[in-house]
């Protein structure tokens, strides 16, 4: 197993897995911050489905240095909030240095393996954020066509679903092919130029239809509530159609 090690720069504290890829960070004068683009982009369903009441319930799965964790747990205080992470010695670091909240009744931190928590689970999830790896960037059996076709068996009517994909494009679009088959084609992808990670949005239940002018009014409604910047994310989602004006649709 990787050991862990913290680095810091310029103000931003890292989390690494026995190498030099990062798996988190966190801007010290910003904790609840999403200080890496990708994790950005992991909120997508926050700007397609979000509103007063969604979602009420959600499924982490890889803790890393906690900030998703702590960004939902700040900005969307009545959602119920499970991270499963494998590693209690992650737990342990996202405690000391990336100021992990206290365990609470709306956040509940499980040390379990993914794949198997989910198929244990009875009741559905609004949203499941899948984010794990080991120092390699390998996500084993939580990049697979039986875990993805439980989580979509595991979401509510107009659940949603996050996965953050690492390597090559070519492994890439092999993970995008199976999210694609168990969500019938019901995916959406960002990726960001000269970086390793692409984001995979999947959707369930009502058809979402946005166009472009509501895209960006959300996404700038977002950033005045939580302080992050949201306007790469919203146009890395709407690609093409931000020329063509054709709405986005999932």
């Amino acid at each position: 197993m990787s050991a862990i090690s913290v680095s810091e720069q310029q103000g931003v504290r890292y989390l690494h897995f026995g190498s030099a890829l990062v798996q988190g960070a966190m801007r010290i004068a910003r904790p609840h911050g999403l200080e890496l683009e990708y994790t950005r982009d992991m909120m997508l369903p926050l700007l397609l489905r979000g509103g007063a009441r969604w979602p009420a319930s959600v499924l982490q799965v890889g803790l890393g240095s906690a900030s998703i964790t702590k960004f939902l747990h700040k900005y969307r205080p009545d959602a119920r909030l499970v991270v499963v992470e494998l590693r209690e010695d992650v737990l342990a670091v996202a405690r000391q240095y990336f100021k992990l909240p206290e365990e609470s009744p709306k956040l509940r931190i499980e040390i379990a393996d993914g794949f198997d928590y989910l198929a244990r689970q009875r009741k559905p999830f609004d949203w499941i954020i899948v984010d794990g790896f080991d120092g390699d960037g390998h996500a084993g059996a939580l990049d697979s066509a039986p875990f993805y076709h439980n989580a979509r068996a595991h979401l509510s009517v107009n659940g949603m679903l996050s996965v953050n994909l690492v390597g090559p494009r070519s492994k890439q679009r092999a993970a995008r092919e199976r999210i694609g088959e168990a969500f019938e084609d019901r995916v959406l992808v960002t990726e960001r130029k000269g970086d390793a990670n692409a984001i995979v949005i999947a959707a369930m239940g009502e058809p979402i239809e946005v166009r472009m002018l509501k895209l960006r009014t959300i996404g700038a409604a977002l950033q005045k509530e939580t302080g992050v910047d949201f306007a790469s994310t919203v146009e890395r989602a709407l690609g093409r159609r931000s020329t063509s004006g054709e709405p986005l649709k999932l």
